[in-house]
């Protein structure tokens, strides 16, 4: 068992294997979308199944050689966040395409697409930063839905009675707001006010200016942040570990920088002593050097 396992992890680590299944994933959503054409479906529509259920049983296979890869501890495939994601869409999917359960079934072959995300590391880097960016848009979205409400009931009061389709309701004005976000045709909204009040550009332009330039930015900025961070701790996790030649090799250019400062401090005429040091120091001192000597 603990041979098959070295061999199944040297396998499910290995670039051939990995960019194997990206193939995979990639012709599985080729064929999900070829089978979405009546005339192809009829013409093809064994083919596609069978191709379908292929890579299905790779993907089941590929689970099975992780799930190896772990023995005689199997439970840490599942302590890995994207295991169990790609083993509950590898589980989704085989349930039958029959009965009652078709839709199901039908719903989880589109899913199977997904697993590109855990199969490619720059999609999980995004997904990553997109969770941890989730109790800061938080707060922003919070803020984003103050300045919408504040804004809805000044559009409300201003613009009902001259344009109703716009400002007829709260909700309403709160959904007209939501579509000037986008930039999409919110001149026309202010044209209209602005039959009725000249000065109403004032309200638009402060809209979009605090909403679209300012708050939308801020989420920008906030996933920006947290990929980075992300990033930055992949990097650290591909670091090879520092080795014990290494340690040494600083200890010792870390002693004899103190050492030359010493040297210096003593040729100034400044005692050691100023910095606390007491002649339990110096032998702890004199006990270093020793031990470069030795080392």
């Amino acid at each position: 068992m603990q041979k098959a396992s070295q061999i199944a992890e040297r396998l499910v680590h290995k670039p051939y294997f990995e960019y194997t299944i990206i193939a995979l994933i990639l012709l599985n959503g080729v064929l999900l979308g070829l089978g979405t054409s009546p005339s192809l479906e009829r013409q093809f529509g064994g083919a596609l199944h069978l191709g379908n259920q292929l890579i299905l049983a790779v993907f089941v296979a590929e689970a099975l050689l992780k799930m190896l890869s772990h023995a005689p501890r199997v439970d840490n495939y599942f302590r890995d966040g994207w295991n169990v994601f790609d083993f509950l869409i590898i589980v989704l999917a085989l349930v039958p395409a029959t009965g009652d359960y078709a839709m199901i079934a039908r719903l989880a072959r589109l899913l199977r697409v997904l697993r590109l995300i855990s199969a490619v590391m720059e999609l999980r880097l995004i997904v990553s930063a997109l969770v941890r960016s989730i109790p800061s848009v938080g707060h922003v979205m919070l803020l984003m839905g103050i300045i919408v409400y504040i804004y809805a009931i000044i559009g409300y009061q201003l613009f009902h009675e001259h344009d109703p389709m716009h400002w007829r309701s709260l909700g309403a004005s709160v959904l007209t707001l939501f579509n000037i976000i986008t930039l999409e045709g919110w001149t026309v909204v202010m044209d209209n006010a602005m039959q009725l009040h000249s000065w109403a550009w004032i309200y638009f332009v402060s809209y979009v200016v605090i909403a679209t330039f300012v708050v939308i930015n801020l989420f920008v900025a906030i996933i920006i942040n947290n990929l980075d961070q992300a990033n930055a701790e992949r990097l650290r996790e591909l670091e090879p570990p520092v080795t014990r030649e290494e340690l040494l090799r600083e200890l010792r250019s870390t002693r004899s920088a103190l050492r030359r400062l010493e040297h210096r401090l003593d040729e100034e005429g400044i005692s050691t002593r100023d910095d606390g040091t007491d002649d339990d120091g110096k032998a702890d001192n004199s006990a270093d050097k020793k031990q470069i000597g030795r080392e």
